[in-house]
Formats: C-alpha cells, sequence, structure tokens
C-alpha cells in the first residue's frame, strides 16, 4: 500500500464551537492547521478569551494553532461607512473578506495546499456569501478553498455537542463591536 501524503490545509477559526466539529471532520482528508485572525472581535477581552479557548483545545486535539495579528484599526478600516449595517447587511462580507484573504496570504506564504474557514458554522452566516469569497481570495493565492456549510446535516448541532463536552467557551454575539450594540 502506498504511504499517501495528506495535503496541507489552513482553516480560519473564529472561535472553539465553530472549529470543533470543522476540524474534525477536515482531518479525515487533510493535515489541519488552525489559523485564528480575528480583529473584528469586541472588546479586546472578548478577543482573548475566544483565543484561549481555542487554545486549549487546539492543544487537547494536538492541532497546530497560529495567532494572526490583532489589530482592529485594520478591521475597522475595511467596514468604514458600515456601522449601522445589520449582522448579515453589508458590512458581514466585507469582514469576512479581509479575515479570508489573510488566511490565504499566511497559507501561500507557509506552504498550505488549502484553506478552508468556519465561518459558515455560525447560524446567521450564510454559505452562499462566504464560500465565493474564499474562494476568490484562495484563487488569488494560488490555493484551494474547500466549500462548506458546516451547520448543515447536522453540523451545527454536532458542534454544539462536542463544544459542550469539552466545556467550551460559548459567545453570545457574532463578535463585532456593532453586532454587540444590536
Amino acid at each position: 500500500m502506498k504511504n499517501v501524503k495528506m495535503k496541507k490545509l489552513l482553516l480560519h477559526v473564529c472561535c472553539g464551537p465553530c472549529a470543533i466539529y470543522a476540524a474534525q471532520k477536515l482531518r479525515e482528508d487533510y493535515v489541519v492547521s488552525l489559523f485564528f485572525y480575528n480583529p473584528n472581535i469586541y472588546p479586546a477581552e472578548e478577543y482573548y478569551q475566544r483565543f484561549a479557548a481555542v487554545k486549549k483545545w487546539a492543544e487537547r486535539a494536538g492541532l497546530e494553532l497560529i495567532e494572526g495579528l490583532f489589530n482592529q484599526a485594520d478591521w475597522f478600516k475595511s467596514v468604514q461607512g458600515l456601522e449601522r449595517e445589520p449582522e448579515g447587511g453589508a458590512r458581514c462580507p466585507l469582514c469576512f473578506q479581509l479575515r479570508l484573504n489573510e488566511a490565504c496570504r499566511y497559507a501561500q506564504n507557509n506552504g498550505f495546499d488549502a484553506v478552508a474557514s468556519t465561518l459558515t458554522s455560525g447560524r446567521n452566516k450564510k454559505a452562499a456569501i462566504i464560500n465565493p469569497i474564499g474562494v476568490q481570495a484562495a484563487s488569488q493565492h494560488g490555493l484551494a478553498f474547500i466549500e462548506a456549510d458546516w451547520k448543515k446535516q447536522g453540523g451545527q448541532e454536532q458542534s454544539c455537542r462536542l463544544a459542550k463536552a469539552e466545556e467550551m467557551y460559548r459567545q453570545h454575539y457574532c463578535g463585532c463591536q456593532f453586532s454587540l450594540n444590536r
């Protein structure tokens, strides 16, 4: 039997509960590393709480975790003028684009073959919006983007069950200041 080398995949993760099921499924076909790049998260204490939850779980799961730069100024610049948009409005695709472009940039510069994201795990996050952004970003960086809707086919229920079993911190809003204030 041939020893098949598995492709390296960088999984952009927004939080632990969204990552746990997606990473588990992707590990069936890829060597998965986690990339936590979320400059949208507000306040900073929330960011660090979410990162700590992902880090604790990644260590237990034996997954590499890479932390992107937490620079909220870049995020605010990318969504400037859209502060009053509701969650799911015109601001969100720009946020997804910023985060997925950075994940793809990192993946290209560090020898990954593919990129995926946990963003479609969220009940208010539409795969029909997120996946095309990911495909475009990956294409611009010479990578494959693994399209998925992680909440479908029991994925959301599995994520909730796994996160609960891990006693993982679960946030109550998407992360950005503007969704918190709604």
